[in-house]
């Protein structure tokens, strides 16, 4: 606190009405408190009215302090010591201090430079704190030790991943520390032969509504064929991860059981998205009345793209506006965007009425017009067949990865050139992108080679 010059002391002190430490009504000459013993006598004079110092320039201009401040007792503070030398001036740093149980601080090592901030020159406070600011790191907790005589859990117990010794409950916390679990769909990562799939919750989403399916089987003239799906859930639809799990499940295994049976890919894949989208719509079936305490939710609901490769043949098929891309292994060949979304920007195209550039600028350009769900005006499964005259790889992915990369020119530079060889490689590189670039949505990718190397008969 600042001190204020004082007036030179009488030599005698004035007579005080009140204690100044109990406030205690006071007799003329009592040199004592009666109520709280206090020493009268070590009480410094009230001082006078005006000041006693000249004011000259800028203090000259100031206010003067109002008149209720010449009331407070402000402490004398002394020019000089007792022996005439000016007075030792005391920094904040300089004081023992002590924490809340009153014990002593440890002093400050001696050399250790000053840290802290400057002192403000407007308020005069200073906020200390270590030289470089917050650290870059913290410490994380230590996992609870495991504790002793703990008997190892039976075989296909789902132990927990911070202390690896209590058993995960069904409600995803651990029976022995608390900790929750990671939940398994947050990130997901499979290689089945000659394709992979990369599934993550991204970084803005409390949950990952996206799922995938992916597998390889043969043909009837034994030529092989690699499936994927992705779908994603619409987020403003109840239990949209229910329906994107439903849909890739059922999508995939209708291709799984229809190629082998010598289907056409491009009818089979037509075939899956109608079973996906039953698997959807019976999400919706719920007991009587269960829909009159809850209006304000609606049909789980999610969108779909998938393809069929064989060594010939590549087939794709889709609903709504995830999407699959082309890219040759020769990258002097252009790739292409092999789908076309359902959603009102590429209406706003088709129609004319913007470009590309203005129309995905636009706030309601993800407006999906198509999706898999019971509230969906009318199902349209759109599929294509086309016939690569040269190898490369399908990406297959969400909007959670083309937001990143939209043209084809793009996720072409960002995949790298052994996706055909190393796919799951690939797969994290282009999920890794999208995490990279903010990850505001959930993000899933299939990598998948063209032409569909020979993985002999079977399926997994």
């Amino acid at each position: 606190m600042s001190q204020m010059p004082q007036p030179p002391q009488p030599s005698q002190p004035t007579a005080l009405s009140r204690c100044p430490s109990c406030e205690e009504p006071l007799e003329s000459g009592d040199r004592f408190c009666g109520a709280c013993g206090y020493d009268l006598s070590a009480v410094p004079p009230r001082p006078g009215d005006s000041p006693t110092l000249t004011l000259s320039g800028a203090l000259a201009a100031a206010q003067l302090p109002p008149p209720e401040a010449a009331s407070v007792d402000w402490p004398r503070a002394p020019e000089t010591s007792n022996s005439g030398t000016p007075a030792t001036v005391h920094l904040a740093t300089d004081l023992q201090g002590a924490d809340s149980g009153e014990t002593p601080l440890p002093p400050l090592p001696a050399g250790l430079p000053p840290t802290g901030s400057p002192v403000s020159p407007a308020t005069g406070v200073r906020f200390d704190r270590r030289t470089g600011g917050e650290p870059e790191e913290y410490p994380l907790q230590a996992p609870v030790p495991r504790p002793a005589g703990a008997s190892t859990p039976p075989a296909g117990t789902k132990v927990c991943v911070a202390c690896r010794a209590g058993r995960v409950d069904l409600d995803g916390y651990c029976e022995n520390c608390g900790h929750a679990q990671p939940r398994e769909r947050d990130h997901m990562e499979d290689e089945v032969g000659p394709l992979a799939a990369v599934t993550d919750r991204g970084l803005r989403h409390h949950r990952n509504e996206d799922a995938y399916a992916i597998s390889h089987t043969t043909l009837p003239d034994r030529a092989p064929a690699l499936v994927a799906i992705v779908c994603d859930g619409v987020s403003s639809a109840t239990r949209p991860d229910e329906a994107s799990l439903a849909a890739s499940r059922a999508a995939g295994d209708s291709l799984m059981a229809a190629l082998p049976q010598g289907t056409h890919p491009q009818q089979a894949m037509h075939e899956a998205i109608i079973a996906a989208s039953h698997a959807v719509n019976a999400l919706a079936d719920e007991p009587g009345g269960a829909r009159e305490h809850t209006p304000h939710q609606n049909s789980p609901a999610c969108t779909l793209v998938g393809s069929v490769v064989t060594p010939t043949l590549l087939v794709v098929g889709w609903v709504g506006d995830s999407r699959a891309y082309w890219v040759p292994l020769d990258r002097s060949a252009a790739p292409a965007r092999l789908t076309e979304d359902d959603s009102w920007a590429a209406q706003m195209v088709a129609a004319g009425l913007m470009n590309e550039a203005e129309a995905y600028a636009d706030e309601r350009a993800h407006a999906i017009t198509g999706w898999l769900g019971a509230d969906a005006y009318e199902l349209e499964p759109h599929t294509a067949s086309f016939k690569p005259d040269r190898p490369g790889v399908v990406v297959v992915c969400t909007d959670g990865l083309w937001n990143y990369a939209e043209a084809a020119d793009e996720l072409a530079e960002i995949l790298p050139p052994d996706a055909s060889a190393r796919p799951l490689h690939a797969a994290r590189v282009l999920v890794g992108h999208a995490l990279d670039g903010g990850g505001h949505d959930n993000v899933t990718v299939a990598v998948v080679p063209f032409p569909a190397p020979s993985q002999g008969a079977g399926s997994a």
